[in-house]
């Protein structure tokens, strides 16, 4: 079977990450933690490791990356570092920039802490409101070794996974986390 990558950014919420971790059930993922939720909720955070799952760094605050000055570029994904390896005992090895806002100074900074940077090949557009139908039908789009974008928080995220797990098995995908 051929790979692709299932990733959820954002959280963790508590009204959804349960629920997320269920629909998922043996399926592995990957995790892109925002680091307020992760403080907020550090018992979340523990359960998607104990689950499996990989987990990356998705910064402290969310902001647009470009739009920062070096040092608090860096304090965002430091911050954020610190706190999943001390909730986990891991060292996040991939990072996701919020909205995909990406250049030379982020993929250094990056680098620099030893991340590897992972966008997209799959935009869910569940953050803007799809709906469960919506969102296996853009994942539908995958092609093998691709990546799905998808969001912690989103009700119709948690009902869409088991139908997309279901056309991803349908056509001989198998999904899992990046492979970092």
């Amino acid at each position: 079977m051929d790979a692709v990558a299932l990733t959820f950014d954002d959280g963790p919420y508590p009204s959804t990450t349960p629920a997320l971790l269920a629909a998922l059930g043996g399926v592995r993922a990957t995790f892109f933690l925002w680091g307020e939720h992760a403080a907020a909720h550090p018992d979340l955070v523990r359960a998607i490791a104990a689950a499996g799952h990989a987990i990356g760094n998705h910064t402290w605050t969310h902001p647009r990356l470009t739009a920062l000055d070096a040092a608090s570029r860096d304090r965002e994904v430091r911050r954020t570092q610190d706190l999943l390896a001390a909730l986990t005992g891991v060292r996040p090895v991939l990072f996701r920039p919020p909205y995909g806002d990406t250049g030379p100074d982020v993929a250094s900074l990056v680098g620099a802490q030893g991340l590897t940077e992972v966008l997209w090949s799959v935009d869910t557009r569940d953050w803007a409101g799809a709906s469960a139908g919506e969102i296996v039908t853009a994942a539908s789009a995958v092609e093998p070794g691709g990546v799905v974008l998808l969001h912690e928080g989103r009700p119709a995220t948690v009902e869409a996974v088991p139908r997309l797990l279901a056309d991803l098995a349908a056509r001989g995908l198998r999904p899992g986390p990046v492979r970092g």
